[in-house]
C-alpha cells in the first residue's frame, strides 16, 4: 500500500526519477532548540509541526539507524535501521519542549509497533530521540501519561539521538511543494481518520 501510494503520488507530482540531493540542514541559533521524533510519513509529521506556534524550521531526514548517509530508497527498503524523522528548530521562550511532546502525541498512533497507518516496517516506528537528560525524563513522564490516559500499552520508542541526516531536496516541505498530492497521500493512508478516532477531533486534525 505504502508503496504503491507513494509511487503514485511521486509520479504525479513529477518526482518519478527526482534528484537524489540531499537537503541542508539547518543549525540552531543562539537562544533555539532542537527536538527530534520519528512518527511515520515524515511528509505528515513535518506539516503537523510546521503549524506549531514557535517552530522556526523542521527538516525531514534518516535517524537511529547504523548506515551513513542513506537514501530514501535503502531506508525504505528496510534493514538501514533508520526510522523516517523530522528534526524541529524552536524558540522555547514560544513553545516548551513540553508542548511538543504533547504535540507529538495527538498526531500519532502510538498504540501500534513498526508502523503508522498505512506504512509499515521498523522505518516507519514511532519514537522521540531525546538530546539530554532533561527531555529524556520530560518523555519518559508524557509517555506514561500516554498509556494512563489511552489504557494501552504505547509502542513508541525513546532513544538517544544520533546523527541526522537530511532526506533528499523533494522530500522537504513536500506539503507545500505539492498540496494536492500531499492530500491525497494523507487521507489515503487514513492518517486524520485514525488520529481523530484515537484522539477526538480537536487533538487529532491537523
Amino acid at each position: 500500500m505504502r508503496r504503491w501510494l507513494l509511487g503514485l503520488v511521486l509520479v504525479l507530482a513529477g518526482l518519478g526519477h527526482a534528484s537524489a540531493q540531499m537537503a541542508p540542514l539547518p543549525k540552531a541559533a543562539a537562544g533555539q532548540a532542537v527536538a527530534t521524533f520519528a512518527g511515520g510519513c515524515f511528509w505528515c509529521t513535518e506539516a503537523d509541526f510546521d503549524k506549531v506556534e514557535g517552530v522556526i524550521s523542521t527538516t525531514s531526514g534518516y535517524t537511529g539507524g547504523h548506515v551513513a548517509n542513506p537514501t530514501y530508497e535503502q531506508v525504505s527498503d528496510g534493514g538501514t535501521g533508520h526510522a523516517e524523522s523530522v528534526q524541529v528548530i524552536y524558540d522555547p521562550s514560544k513553545v516548551s519542549y513540553r508542548q511538543l511532546l504533547t504535540y507529538f502525541w495527538h498526531h500519532i498512533d502510538p498504540t501500534v509497533k513498526d508502523r503508522q497507518f498505512c506504512d509499515v516496517g521498523h522505518q516507519y516506528r514511532t519514537a522521540i530521540f531525546v538530546h539530554n537528560d532533561e527531555e529524556r525524563a520530560l518523555a519518559e513522564a508524557s509517555k506514561k501519561k500516554v498509556e494512563e490516559e489511552l489504557k494501552k500499552p504505547v509502542y513508541t520508542e525513546i532513544d538517544a539521538a544520533g546523527l541526522f541526516y537530511p532526506a533528499e531536496e523533494y522530500h522537504q516541505n513536500f506539503h507545500l511543494k505539492n498540496p494536492t498530492k500531499y492530500k491525497f497521500y494523507r487521507w489515503n493512508c487514513g492518517r486524520d481518520q485514525r488520529l481523530e478516532q484515537l484522539w477526538g477531533k480537536a487533538k487529532g486534525d491537523s
